[in-house]
């Protein structure tokens, strides 16, 4: 399960349970509709509560981030415990043009997300 908020330039996403692809492509939809105003956006993903995601969804990650949309971005904030979601993060920072950084505290996520 997805649930998604957004003010401003920031689209803050949190992820509970296994995110599926049905999932993603609610995240996908929200985030091309804020992609249409003016700017680069942040974007927020608390994946405190993910606890696995389906092959598919790694494929649009891949496909919507380094093909598509690796220039609309400013800063992408992940808020994790999980060291292989901080080496996933990391790792994205090859493909995305976005400050991407992982956090294990969320209001400091939160707090230099929105900047």
């Amino acid at each position: 399960m997805i649930t998604i908020q957004d003010k401003n330039n920031l689209v803050n996403a949190a992820v509970m349970g296994e995110f599926t692809i049905a999932d993603f492509k609610q995240f996908e939809e929200h985030a091309l509709f804020k992609l249409k105003t003016p700017g680069k956006i942040n974007l927020l993903f608390d994946l405190r509560g993910m606890i696995g995601y389906t092959a598919d969804v790694a494929w649009e990650e891949i496909k919507f981030f380094s093909r598509e949309h690796n220039h609309d971005f400013n800063r992408i904030a992940v808020v994790t415990d999980d060291q292989w979601l901080t080496w996933q993060a990391w790792l994205s920072r090859l493909f995305v043009d976005a400050d991407i950084r992982a956090f294990g505290d969320y209001t400091e996520a939160q707090d230099w997300a929105q900047k």
